[in-house]
């Protein structure tokens, strides 16, 4: 969720940025650059959470794996 929010805002904000090159407004390309690192954040965080969910979904297959009374 948080991946996907960053990289529209990230998309976002490289394209405001862009128009702000384009038309020279600054105000513009401050607020697109500022948009782009906010997107940039998210993808961040969201990674790490994706990251941390594997291995606490890889760690409970692997105990459930080796609790299973029938498995040698």
């Amino acid at each position: 969720k948080d991946t996907v929010k960053g990289t529209i805002d990230d998309v976002a904000g490289r394209a405001k940025r862009q128009v702000g090159e384009w038309t020279g407004d600054t105000g513009t390309q401050v607020d697109g650059a500022a948009q782009q690192v906010k997107g940039k954040v998210e993808k961040a965080l969201g990674n790490i959470k994706d990251t941390a969910r594997d291995a606490a979904n890889e760690v409970d297959r692997s105990h459930r794996k080796t609790d299973d009374p029938k498995r040698p």
